[in-house]
């Protein structure tokens, strides 16, 4: 019996032990290393709780990157979206962190380069003839100019980050089309929607064809536009860059769901 009991500890110690050399024990899988890019819709701007250390980005701990990052905890996660960043900005400025080790990503960018800040200032400063002819530049811009701007971001989130799955996420409609509303009319509100709409068809086109995922949240933003209650986005407010922007509702309610689906 001791002789056997011997036996059988050795036995044990020599499996234990050969285990550990092969690396062929129990796994225990890694968490996600996560990226997260882009524009004020990505940052959080609109959200409130904004990390000041970071220099005019408003990254808010209420964005939809940060609230993913906490309910999942990566096991890395850079987060260097930025209020204002076009295509070019995401490209020079915030793809340091990716690399071949990189395996989550997320990015909303494009409407800073259709000119989102000019449409709305001209719409609300201005008569509908000129707000329709400021849309009608932006979209010509969506069709014509976007598409080589978003090919060439992807491209570069895609040689540097080649084995992360990547995850395109739009942009709400801005308005509740059929009520009545203060602030801009009815026209501006649909040809707004219209143009979110161009904006969402291009950029999930060029995600597609680059082979990563878009989150549509116009769905999950239904009934809560401006214009809508309760609202996910501010309508012109204080302080004056957050006007437009989701709520901390809209980033937990509209972007977070969605995003969690499409990971």
């Amino acid at each position: 019996m001791r002789l056997s009991r011997f036996v059988s500890a050795a036995s044990a110690f020599l499996l234990t032990a050969a285990l550990a050399l092969t690396g062929s024990g129990p796994a225990h899988a890694a968490g996600p290393v996560y990226v997260a890019l882009g524009d004020s819709y990505a940052a959080g701007v609109g959200s409130g709780s904004y990390d000041d250390s970071r220099g005019g980005c408003y990254r808010s701990l209420r964005a939809y990157p940060r609230l993913w990052a906490n309910a999942h905890t990566p096991s890395g996660f850079s987060f260097t979206a930025c209020s204002g960043a076009d295509t070019t900005d995401v490209i020079k400025r915030q793809l340091g962190p990716l690399n071949a080790s990189t395996t989550l990503v997320s990015i909303t960018a494009g409407g800073n380069d259709a000119g989102f800040v000019g449409v709305m200032t001209t719409c609300l400063l201005n008569s509908s003839s000129a707000c329709l002819r400021r849309i009608d530049r932006a979209r010509d811009y969506i069709e014509n100019r976007l598409p080589a701007r978003l090919d060439a971001l992807y491209d570069a989130i895609g040689s540097r980050a080649p084995a992360a799955r990547v995850v395109v996420v739009g942009y709400p409609h801005f308005y509740k089309l059929g009520t009545s509303c203060i602030g801009l009319g009815a026209s501006k509100r649909r040809a707004i929607n219209d143009a979110a709409d161009l904006l969402d068809t291009v950029t999930a086109k060029r995600a597609a064809d680059h082979g990563f995922a878009f989150g549509d949240v116009r769905g999950t933003f239904a009934g809560h536009e401006i214009c809508a209650g309760p609202a996910w986005l501010h309508n012109l407010t204080l302080p004056v860059y957050e006007s437009y922007h989701p709520t901390a509702s809209g980033q937990s309610g509209g972007y977070l769901p969605v995003f969690t689906a499409a990971v």
